[in-house]
């Protein structure tokens, strides 16, 4: 009888050993996984960080020359162009900085005056880098290229030189010897297999930490910008993680390359030390498995009748007995919670029941909501077609012979009334539709210049000085008339807020930039604002501060309607001219797959006018 009652237990036994086993193998190798990928990001990091050291150090040596380069120019040899004497100086210079190739000084014109190195052939013309130090009078830095004296593959800084801050009578130029320039990257503290790389615009390589006269001319194969990272296998069949960063001066990029073996050699200890760690916690699991599964098994067996009991309707706790440890205590003391909370699931359910039905009643809102946008579409349709016949019959009517002054201007007031409803019942049919047309991408520069070119001619009556500022080029996916719509309607507002102060002049500011992920528009006016009472209900359908005649209240409402629909958000705020502004954020849209916004400004074909 005993064996039959421990076999049962004892695979119940190996079974959780087989399972503990296997999912400790997948915690290890998920463990080990998670650790090379946070060393690995560890090793990019360090990349990117000695990156900006190894450009500190550069600007560092650069700023000496700049230095030297200014002491240059204050000699009054060197401002003198006397050959000889700048000759002597210039090399007294190259002699004291190894990593300097060449020093020469040329004239106003370009002509070569004095070299550090001599050269027995004829003067060789100027770089273009020194004519551009002659037109701008500023110091410059070439790329990569062939140096017209020694011949020989070089960087040159040229530098102007002045009498008394006067015009500029010539030009020192240094030339750089790449190949000793990787001493400069000597002061950093490098991985073992790392590569220091520096890059021109081009992307051709200027000095290298290793091997630097093999490499000086070939293309870097890594991204540029300041402070991005890489994975990538180098020219010399190495994978390693790059750092990049960028030196103003050139711009160049400065690239660290840090081998993948480092990831490799800084994980070896760590392993070998969970490895043990896995195996000594592996041994302490199987045993307590052992012992736990046999002194549980008893237990198991009472707890699952009290759960038939529950199951069956019996709601009365299991006796509680003495058990071998505290999880099967906790265990027995969850059934007899269990057993209260089935008594109070009833009471749940009525509440979830209450719940149902006041959705219900909501949805009945809902529906109602729909039908009265529906019964407004009918209305406007039933409404414009008496509408048209009254429009057609008062045209009529005004190309009758011999009417009277009276007549004429009744007939004015009732076609300026018939347009007035006629905008109405368009609002109020668009208002119900929500929207129309076919989304596109959109340039809100482009509805910015529509919208300015439709109101010129008002702007200028007043006149009202419009401000246009635009930091982002990023596009929106929306309907084209709808965005023209609800910015005229902001811009219309403004000029009526600044007509109505009385001021015969007023400025608007329309804003185009970025908020985050999504693009703000918004325009600004110098008028008198709305009052703090009214703003709560400035969107809302039919209120409106205007005087009776000038306005329906429905524009604001349909705005808001046309955003809201894609996504966006529409609001109201005061300004520092104690004016009104009124805006709206739309989320930024990609341009093509895979492609962010900030690169779309090859896709606007148009820009809105600097002002009206």
């Amino acid at each position: 009888m005993i064996v039959l009652r421990t076999q049962p237990i004892l695979r119940q036994v190996f079974a959780t050993a087989v399972t503990l086993l296997v999912l400790l193998g997948v915690l290890a190798a998920w463990s080990a996984f998670k650790t090379r990928a946070e060393r690995a990001d560890e090793v990019q990091a360090e990349a990117g960080a000695i990156a900006r050291t190894a450009v500190t150090l550069l600007n560092e040596y650069f700023s000496s020359l700049d230095a030297i380069a200014s002491t240059l120019s204050r000699d009054n040899v060197i401002r003198s162009l006397d050959p000889s004497g700048a000759t002597r100086a210039l090399q007294a210079v190259l002699s004291e900085q190894p990593l300097l190739g060449n020093i020469t000084l040329r004239g106003p014109d370009g002509v070569l005056v004095a070299s550090a190195v001599p050269f027995t052939s004829q003067a060789p013309p100027a770089a273009d880098t020194t004519m551009l130090v002659l037109r701008t009078g500023q110091p410059a830095t070439s790329q990569l290229v062939i140096g017209p004296i020694l011949q020989r593959r070089t960087v040159l800084l040229a530098y102007p030189v002045r009498r008394d801050r006067g015009p500029v009578v010539g030009v020192l130029s240094f030339s750089l010897d790449l190949p000793r320039l990787e001493s400069v990257f000597s002061g950093v503290q490098l991985p073992e297999g790392s590569v220091v790389a520096l890059a021109d615009q081009r992307n051709l390589i200027i000095a290298r930490s290793v091997e630097s006269g093999k490499y000086i001319g070939s293309p870097l194969e890594a991204p540029k910008g300041s402070g991005s990272t890489s994975f990538q296998t180098d020219a010399d069949g190495v994978q390693r993680f790059h750092g990049n960063a960028t030196i103003d001066r050139g711009p160049w990029l400065l690239s660290v390359a840090i081998p993948r073996a480092e990831v490799l050699r800084r994980l070896a200890p760590l392993w070998r030390r969970n490895i043990t760690l896995i195996a000594i916690a592996l041994a302490c699991v199987i045993g307590l498995t052992f012992w736990i599964s046999w002194h549980t098994a008893f237990t198991l067996r009472r707890l699952r009748d009290a759960a038939h009991r529950i199951a069956g309707g019996d709601f009365s706790p299991p006796e509680q007995k003495p058990v071998h440890n505290r999880e099967m205590h906790q265990l027995q003391l969850s059934f007899v919670t269990m057993a209260e909370r089935l008594r109070t699931a009833r009471e749940a359910l009525e509440q979830q029941l209450d719940a149902v039905r006041t959705l219900q009643r909501q949805i009945v809102r809902q529906e109602r909501l729909a039908a009265v946008g529906l019964l407004v579409s009918g209305v406007a349709h039933e409404l414009n077609n008496p509408l048209q016949a009254i429009m057609g019959n008062i045209e009529v009517i005004e190309r009758t012979a011999g009417l009277s002054d009276e007549v004429v201007e009744s007939i004015a007031f009732v076609k300026a009334q018939s347009d007035r409803a006629n905008d109405i019942i368009r609002s109020l049919a668009r208002f119900s539709r929500g929207g129309a047309g076919t989304p596109a991408l959109i340039g809100l520069q482009d509805v910015i210049a529509e919208v300015l070119q439709l109101r010129k001619r008002e702007l200028e009556r007043v006149p009202i000085a419009v401000q246009i500022e635009t930091s982002t080029t990023r596009m929106v996916f929306a309907t084209f008339a709808e965005l023209e719509q609800v910015l005229l309607n902001f811009v219309v507002n403004a000029q009526q807020a600044i007509e109505s102060s009385g001021r015969n002049q007023g400025r608007i500011r329309i804003r185009l930039a970025d908020a985050g992920v999504r693009i703000r528009l918004e325009v600004a006016d110098d008028g008198p604002g709305v009052p703090a009472d009214d703003e709560p209900k400035l969107f809302q359908p039919f209120f409106t501060t205007k005087p009776v005649g000038y306005g329906t209240g429905l524009g604001l409402s349909v705005s808001y309607g046309i955003i809201n629909a894609y996504g966006g958000v529409i609001g109201y705020s005061l300004n520092e001219w104690g004016g009104s502004t009124f805006y709206f954020e739309l989320p930024a849209a990609a341009t093509r797959e895979g492609q962010s916004t900030n690169d779309g400004a090859a896709l606007l074909h148009r820009r809105a006018p600097s002002g009206v």
